[in-house]
């Protein structure tokens, strides 16, 4: 199991699942996106490389500020042959988001449940000791591709109290554990915040 991460990211979003024309977002980084963006840390591009992987996020600051854009979005999917045959007011209107800034977030790692020849917990060490062994594309981002982060590395004492976020069927924050890409449908885990505890992992696994 790897030491406790600190990921600080400045501007991000977690768009509701059901969000269309008002795109919510999650207060809080849900499993599913935290297991994206170790996958992007390592190069990973398959989603199911490591499933069985066990995650536990928490917070720094419990009440994140939550701001609202107004920013251009496309309405309609189309195809690449498609693409550029029509005017793109046709396909992208304003529409107003909902985004999160000054994002710190926490969490660990345990692999040992997985079937992966190497481990995601060991992928992530060797991406943050030795980044020049890992192949990757694109900046670093936590959320939506347009959320770079300033960086992670071990969470320190000084970086304040973390806020851990517990499996509770009765809390109130609901939050998506995997989604799958092809019918938009996921798995949902009910959560509190509490010290960190066995109920604080939660298993990432295909629905």
């Amino acid at each position: 199991m790897t030491d406790t991460l600190y990921i600080d990211c400045p501007c991000t979003s977690f768009p509701r699942s059901f969000a269309r024309d008002y795109k919510e977002t999650y207060l809080y980084p849900p499993p599913a996106t935290i297991y994206g963006f170790l996958l992007s840390l390592v190069g990973e591009a398959d989603l199911k490389a490591h499933l069985g992987v066990k995650l536990s996020v928490g917070i720094i600051d419990k009440k994140p500020v939550i701001s609202r854009i107004l920013r251009k979005q496309r309405h309609h999917k189309f195809g690449k042959k498609h693409m550029g045959t029509y005017p793109p007011s046709k396909y992208s209107k304003p529409n107003f988001q909902e985004i999160l800034t000054d994002i710190k977030v926490v969490l660990k790692i345990d692999s040992s449940q997985e079937s992966a020849k190497i481990k995601l917990d060991e992928r992530v060490t060797i991406a943050l000791s030795s980044p020049e062994q890992i192949t990757r594309f694109g900046g670093l981002s936590l959320g939506e591709s347009w959320a770079l982060i300033n960086g992670i590395r071990p969470y320190r004492e000084t970086d304040g109290k973390i806020n851990w976020l517990s499996k509770d069927y009765r809390g109130l924050i609901s939050l998506p554990v995997w989604i799958n890409r092809q019918n938009q449908r996921g798995t949902f885990q009910r959560f509190s915040f509490g010290e960190f505890n066995p109920d604080c992992w939660v298993e990432i696994q295909a629905s």
